[in-house]
Parts: C-alpha cells; structure tokens; sequence
C-alpha cells in the first residue's frame, strides 16, 4: 500500500450536476475528517465504511452542503483506503475542496494513478486496466462493450489459463531434465510436444479475433467508390442522415475524400466518398484520384456504386478491377429514376434521392465486416495485445520443432519465453516503460 495520500477530481471538468473528488492512500480518512461535519454533528463524522453521510465539505473560503463516503482497503478500487467528496458540480466549488485536501496533505495524482495503484495492488491484471480505458475512449457502443469484457478479466482469465498449463509443462521439463531416464524422457518429449500443439491451437481464435477487435476499436474503414456521377456523394449523405458531400450532375465533383461516421448496431463505420475513378487530364481531380486508390487499398470494405439510369462500361470494369480481393458491395443507384431493376448482379439496389435500399445496405455492411460472431466474445483490441500472443505463438511454434530434435532443457527455453510474452498480457512480466506507457494514456482522477 501506498504511504502518500493522492487526490484528484474525478468527474470531467465543467459545470455539471455533481463532481466528485477522490482521495486514496494510506490515510485519506484523517483527510476528511478534518473537511468533513456531517448534518445534525458538530464534531467529526465516526465513519463506517461504504456508508454515504451527508454534510458540510471545506472548500477553503466557501462550505458545500454535499456528501462523503469511506472505502476502506482492501475493499475499494484501488485496493487502498479511499474517501470520495461528492459536491456540487461547479468547477471552483470542485476546485476550492480539491486545494482543501492538499492543504491537509495530499498530492495531485497523475494520470491513470488511482487505476495504476488497482493493479499494483492486484485489484485488477494490466489487461483489464487497459479496459477501463477503452471504455472511457469508447466512441462506440461495441467498443465500450469491447473495452468492459477486456475490463472484466475475460481475456486475462483465458491468458492465465495458458500460463497455468505452460508452467506445468516447464515443471515437467525441469523434473525430467533433474531425473533423466532415456525411456522416460522420450516418453515425455512425445506428450510434451502433443501438449504444445493444444495450447497452440487454443490461443489460434484469440490471435484471429484481432482482425474483428481492430474493427471494432477504430471503426471499419468503407470505400464508396465508382466511376464519376454514379451518386456517391448522395450516397454517403443518405447514410450519415445529413449533407456531409457536396452533390452535383457535374462529374468530377468530388476531388478529395469526404468521409462521415455511422453506427450500425452499435459498431463505428468510417466512411470514405472517394473521387469519381477515370482517365482524367486534369491534374486536381487525378490527385483525388490517387488518393481514392490509396483508401481503397486500405479499406476494409468497399463500395461499388453504378449508375443503373446507364450501362457498365470501362470506367466501370476498372474500378472493380481494382476491388478484386477485397469484401466487395455491388450498389446499383438511381433506382428512382430506372424502376427496373432486374438484369444486374447488384447486393443491393438503391436510391439516394428516396432512400430505397439504405438500410439493407447498412445490413449488408455489418455482416460484410463482423458475420454472425457472438456479440460477447472476447476480441483483441488491444495491439499491445495482439504482438505479445504473435510473440508466443512463435515460442511454441520453435518448441514444438524443437521437440523432434532438442533436449528438454533447450525445449524449456522455447516454453518459457511463451510464458513471458503472456505475462506482458496480465502484467507478470511487463516492463515498467510498458505499464508507464499504459497508465499515462488515462485522464487524471482515474
């Protein structure tokens, strides 16, 4: 347990209904006994813990009438004793309290320094610390959503269920390499290398998932592409629900990348209208046109938009040229103006002018992104994450062909560096460069 006592408010800044200031250390009670009276008492408050008492709070040169409560360690977030002042939610008001519990011996907590504490006191694994910030991060509900099953040790307890059977297996290396029997230890070699292929082929849907976590962490990237004046921009607009494109019958409007976002059942969507893809002489419009190939490249998913009032030609065919290998929508637009639609291989008719079709291709987006995969599954987010199960899985890959050849003891080696690159996942093992880097990507009061 920490010996200073640190403060910090932890409500965002501005005027607000409430704001809390939290204080947690060793001593953070003899703190608000001496800010604190509670109502109907003219001495300090007898505090039991997890009780909220409401009363006077010193803020310096000005009293709120507002409410404290005690946690006490190792009960509490941190892990350490902790008071919280609930004030009113003005900013001085928050201020004046926060000055009061310097005066009476704190200090400003850095950043990310209460949760940091909560891991150094083993309230919570370093995976789960970076969950809480991606919640407070979160820009989506999917990635709050992400960021609570990272929070709530579902990654960690699937990580430390590898360690676990790693380190017996290194137990049973150094037993082996202590007592070695020849029938025995080739015996064991055999089971040793059946064991690793197991563990491998279990953390396999972990390391995918990260393709589906990155998504779902910074959005899915979508290229609305095509030929000039099919209706990308209206397109774009009709799906973001506002005029975020200037529309024009004159082709080669658009000459930079206009993007938006959405949420579609609660995941982020980014979306790019990309300039209209010919053969043009002017210089402006081919730089937008560069740069719409280089989104493309990128994306993650695109959108093929025709023009159904006209006939596929070449334009048309070299932009799916350059879509193939891809997750590919084919739009075929302009719907209120040709009404039949039947002779073409669209995924999706539509109209930008009536909305005909937007939410089937919204449809058609999600599943093009995410499929049918279980909305609580635990995905990597994280790429920290993400290099660290690459990094083992490495490991295990060199022990497993080390096992047709090698000594155990050098086998040992392989199986232990497997289980040091999941330590950096729970924090076993990592650096403090590494916690230092995590912990200062919070807000302070956090």
């Amino acid at each position: 347990m920490a010996e200073e006592n640190i403060a910090a408010i932890a409500t965002p800044s501005g005027r607000g209904g409430v704001a809390i200031i939290r204080i947690s250390g060793k001593s953070p009670l003899a703190i608000a006994e001496k800010m604190f009276v509670p109502t109907g008492k003219t001495a300090v408050c007898n505090f039991t813990p997890y009780r909220m008492y409401a009363g006077q709070i010193d803020g310096g040169n000005f009293s709120d009438f507002g409410l404290c409560v005690y946690f006490k360690a190792p009960a509490s977030y941190t892990g350490e004793d902790v008071v919280e002042f609930h004030c009113h939610g003005g900013e001085n008001v928050a201020r004046g309290i926060l000055k009061q519990t310097f005066v009476h011996g704190a200090r400003s907590a850095t950043k990310g320094e209460f949760t940091k504490r909560a891991f150094l006191n083993g309230k919570l694994s370093l995976a789960s610390a970076e969950g809480v910030a991606d919640m407070i991060n979160g820009e989506s509900d999917a990635e709050v959503k992400a960021g609570y099953l990272l929070y709530s040790e579902k990654l960690t307890d699937k990580v430390k269920e590898a360690q676990s059977r790693l380190k017996n297996l290194l137990a049973g290396i150094d037993v082996s390499v202590d007592y070695p029997e020849e029938d025995i230890e080739e015996q064991h070699v055999i089971e040793l290398q059946s064991a690793l292929k197991e563990l491998r082929a279990t953390l396999k849907p972990l390391i995918d998932s990260y393709a589906t976590g990155k998504k779902i962490k910074s959005g899915v990237t979508v290229a609305i592409c095509g030929k000039p004046n099919t209706g990308k921009s209206s397109l774009l607009n009709m799906l973001l629900g506002y005029e975020k494109a200037i529309v024009s019958d004159v082709a080669g409007t658009t000459r930079d990348a206009v993007e938006g976002s959405l949420e579609i059942k609660g995941r982020k969507f980014n979306l790019y209208d990309t300039a209209g893809v010919r053969e043009s002489g002017d210089r402006i419009e081919s730089i937008g046109i560069e740069r719409a190939e280089n989104i493309i490249r990128a994306a993650d998913v695109a959108v093929f938009v025709a023009d159904l009032s006209r006939k596929m030609d070449e334009e048309d065919g070299r932009v799916l040229q350059m879509l193939q290998g891809k997750p590919l929508i084919k739009v075929f637009n302009k719907t209120d103006i040709v009404k039949d639609d039947t002779d073409t291989d669209a995924d999706v008719h539509t109209s930008a002018v009536t909305g005909e079709g937007i939410e089937k291709l919204k449809e058609l987006l999600y599943d093009k992104s995410f499929g049918q995969r279980s909305e609580d599954a635990a995905f990597l987010i994280e790429r920290r994450h993400y290099d660290a199960l690459q990094r083992a899985d490495a490991s295990l890959v060199r022990a497993i062909a080390a096992c047709e050849s090698e000594p155990l003891d050098l086998i040992g080696i392989d199986v232990k560096e497997a289980w040091d690159a999941l330590g950096e996942i729970t924090g076993e093992t990592a650096t403090e460069a590494i916690i230092t880097e995590i912990f200062e990507k919070f807000c302070v009061g956090k």
